[in-house]
């Protein structure tokens, strides 16, 4: 049902709409639901007068909040580029999911002190049927609810989705331990209904706190997935007439803004013309099936000069038997007495970088020649 309600929404519409659409359908859908699961536990809550049941009443309101919020961070995140922003709106998105996460803090932290007070003052926990079936509806209808963000956001790639689909999932833990305890009173009489609560408050303040860290690293740029660099790199690989490619860097603007360059490797003899034919193929190509921006930046390599050739085995041979994974590009031989190049230092290599030169410097001057080393050192996170 919920399939066929989204192939109707985003119906003769363009990408940027469809996200959009599905986005805002996602909002709705869970401001919905939330409002319902809010004032069912509230009042629910209220009757069998426990602090954990109303505790997780106010996280269903955060949810409420959350779903409000996801509704205009999707509109204000399908706003077109302009003069000031350049690359369009689509961070918002993940502005909005982290002014989620400071509300679920808030949250948790208010009824870190409810659940305290109830602690030390506890009071009879009145359970009946009626609690057991609101709170068992509230377990279902998070389930439906876990899996509609889950759905939506695989369908248009969406961070702010994914953490509320978390969340709801989270929420069924939270709310099957509420009844657990609920029962656990009823059968026993042990006043826990504070302690459980208290316990509910530390997760929900952690859960927004593991939130903000993912909301954050998104801000900031952080590092695409493997299985994106893998897409990436499987694909340059497979263009036979380069020479091959480094320097790879991938960074986005939102889940549709992504832009990408890279240093590609061609056979200098070529013609400037074709070598620009070449990429310009490639650049297309990543827009077109990738729907990745990438910017090609040649570099040409004297693949028919015997000294460089030379050159280029013997200084290679030289840092694989340094060893750490060192690698090099863009080598060029300058005058009859300078090697320049890039070398590459992978993450994790202890080694004192001027201590490293000098060792790489001693080498090529008893293996290669008197050589004055002009280098450049690259640290590629993406390795």
């Amino acid at each position: 049902m919920l399939e066929r309600l989204v192939e109707r929404i985003i119906k003769n519409k363009n990408k940027e709409e469809q996200r959009t659409k599905v986005g805002q359908l996602a909002g709705v859908l869970g401001l919905v639901s939330n409002v319902v699961l809010f004032l069912g536990k509230l009042l629910i809550g209220f009757i069998a007068s426990s602090v954990s049941i109303m505790a997780d009443a106010v996280n269903s309101l955060s949810d409420m909040i959350s779903s409000v919020l996801t509704l205009i961070g999707f509109k204000i995140a399908a706003k077109p580029a302009d003069k000031e922003h350049p690359y369009g709106h689509e961070r918002f998105e993940y502005i909005s999911g982290l002014a989620v996460s400071f509300v679920i803090i808030i949250v948790g932290v208010q009824f870190l002190q409810t659940s305290f007070n109830k602690i030390l003052e506890p009071t009879d926990t009145i359970f009946s049927i009626r609690v057991f079936i609101v709170l068992l509806a509230s377990i279902i209808i998070k389930i439906w609810q876990g899996k509609m963000y889950v759905g939506l956001a695989k369908k248009i790639d969406s961070q702010t989705l994914k953490a509320s689909g978390k969340d709801s999932f989270n929420d069924i833990f939270t709310t099957g331990t509420v009844l657990l305890s609920a029962l656990i009173e009823y059968l026993t009489n042990w006043r826990i209904d504070g302690f459980i609560g208290f316990i509910l408050a530390l997760y929900i303040i952690y859960t927004g706190i593991r939130m903000i860290k993912d909301f954050i690293d998104e801000l900031l740029g952080s590092r695409p997935s493997d299985q994106e660099i893998q897409i990436m790199e499987a694909r340059l690989a497979n263009y036979p007439s380069i020479l091959g490619y480094h320097d790879l860097l991938i960074h986005n603007y939102g889940p549709q803004s992504k832009f990408a360059s890279v240093h590609i490797e061609v056979d200098a003899c070529w013609s400037l013309t074709y070598a620009h034919q070449i990429i310009d193929m490639i650049e297309k190509d990543f827009q077109k099936n990738l729907d990745v921006d990438l910017v090609c930046h040649l570099d040409p390599v004297a693949i028919h000069d015997t000294q460089y050739l030379q050159v280029n085995e013997e200084l290679t041979n030289i840092l694989a038997d340094l060893g750490e994974g060192l690698k090099m590009h863009d080598l060029r031989i300058k005058g009859n007495n300078t090697l320049q190049f890039d070398l590459v230092i992978p993450e994790g290599v202890t080694e004192d970088e001027n201590q490293l030169l000098e060792e790489i410097r001693q080498l090529v001057i008893e293996r290669i020649g008197n050589y004055h080393l002009d280098v450049r050192l690259d640290h590629n996170y993406l390795l």
